[in-house]
C-alpha cells in the first residue's frame, strides 16, 4: 500500500520517535538501522539500501510516496504505545 507525505511530516515522525527506535524498527524487519532511516529521507547507500521512497520537490520539503508502509506504521505504532 503507497502512501503520500510531506518530506517534512516524515522527518517530523522520525525525530518524534524515542531513542532506540531505528534500531528497534531495523532488528524486527531483520535490515540495517541505516535502511532505516535511509527511509526517512537519509542518504547513506553505502551501509544502507533504498526502500522505495521517491521524493519529489515541492512544499513543506517536497512530497514524499512511500511504496510500503512497514516502517511508517511500526513508527506510528511505537509512538501510539509511547503515549499510553
Amino acid at each position: 500500500m503507497t502512501k503520500t507525505i510531506s518530506f517534512n511530516d516524515l522527518r517530523r515522525l522520525k525525530d518524534s520517535l524515542p531513542d532506540g527506535s531505528i534500531h528497534q524498527i531495523a532488528d524486527k524487519l531483520n535490515i540495517t538501522a541505516q535502511t532505516v532511516r535511509n527511509y526517512f529521507g537519509g542518504s547513506n547507500y553505502q551501509f544502507g539500501k533504498n526502500c522505495g521512497v521517491h521524493i519529489e520537490p515541492g512544499p513543506d520539503g517536497g512530497i514524499v510516496v512511500l511504496d510500503d508502509t512497514t516502517i511508517y506504521d511500526m513508527a506510528i505504532q511505537i509512538l501510539q504505545e509511547q503515549e499510553k
